[in-house]
């Protein structure tokens, strides 16, 4: 199957992708990915997308999304990329065994929430521990809970769990924050959080029981190890983009973000664009996301019209 334009995700950026290219009367196709309509699907309120005043449910946000490009012809294909080819024109990806062709791609794949890497972790993935507030707060009504991370992201879970949580404990593995100062002094004021300077987490507790019933830690300096109960953990130590498929491919930064032109989202092989999370290391917004995905749908148009973008 060839398309004028083949597009690789479906969150914000992907979606706006597609419906820019495909009102402008280019053949569109965009595949699903392993999570169709991205991360935000897992939000339950999303207040900073302008246009819902009083907020709006992250689903209903992409559905809505894939329905307006949907509207305009865009040819939603449910799978997920397992290889592709940018060397050879027309570029081509495979989707669960099936090839597809494209004159333009545009890579909107995103990024992952980064994991501690623990065994346990994984096991109570959904049993306690979660790597989103928004999605799963609610759940932890007057419990304690545990947050991992020193940044931004961590500051802002800690400050949202305590909407619902009796206590929020900050696990940092040094002795002073990352994040920007408005959130750390909101963080420092609020008398639902507190903080675990210097630690690490070493195990989540108890996988046997099921549940999340304490996090053993170890004091960065003196080694010294401890418990700490909690019904929650959460994990915010970052997000890394989904870009293993594309070493090899395309020009990739230190941290595997797919890099861009300074004035298009054009990467370093003519004819292959990105646009969202996966080339975006600063902002991570859903509206960054959906306007560098507009970015790229109008840099594809002109590429195909073989107009050249100006650097």
């Amino acid at each position: 199957m060839k398309s004028d334009i083949l597009i690789l995700g479906s969150g914000p950026a992907g979606y706006t992708a597609a419906i820019y290219t495909s009102r402008a009367g280019l053949s569109t196709s965009l595949v699903s990915g392993l999570m169709p309509g991205g991360q935000l699907t897992m939000t339950v309120e999303v207040e900073n997308f302008p246009g819902f005043p009083h907020g709006i449910d992250g689903l209903t946000l992409m559905e809505n999304m894939k329905q307006q490009a949907l509207r305009f012809g865009t040819i939603i294909i449910n799978g997920y990329v397992t290889s592709v080819d940018f060397k050879r024109r027309p570029f081509s990806a495979e989707v669960d065994g099936m090839r597809y062709e494209a004159d333009a791609v545009i890579i909107a794949t995103g990024a992952s929430a980064i994991w501690l890497g623990l065994s346990s972790e994984k096991k109570l993935i959904g049993k306690g521990v979660s790597a989103c507030a928004t999605c799963d707060g609610f759940f932890f009504k007057e419990k304690d809970v545990v947050v991992v991370g020193g940044g931004d992201t961590a500051l802002e879970e800690a400050l949202f769990l305590t909407k619902f949580a009796k206590k929020v404990t900050i696990v940092h593995r040094r002795d002073a924050l990352r994040a920007t100062k408005i959130l750390q002094d909101r963080a420092m004021a609020n008398p639902k959080i507190e903080f675990a300077w210097k630690k690490t987490i070493l195990d989540i507790l108890d996988v046997d029981a099921g549940k999340v019933t304490a996090v053993k830690l170890k004091d960065v300096e003196s080694d010294e190890i401890t418990e700490l109960k909690c019904d929650g953990v959460f994990i915010a130590i970052g997000h890394k983009p989904n870009t293993e498929l594309f070493k090899g491919q395309i020009e990739l930064d230190e941290k595997g973000y797919i890099i861009t032109k300074k004035s298009s989202m054009e990467t370093n092989v003519p004819g292959v664009f990105a646009a969202g999370d996966v080339q975006d290391s600063s902002y991570k917004q859903a509206v960054t996301a959906a306007g560098t995905g507009c970015m790229a749908a109008i840099d594809a148009k002109k590429y195909l019209e073989g107009k050249t973008i100006k650097l």
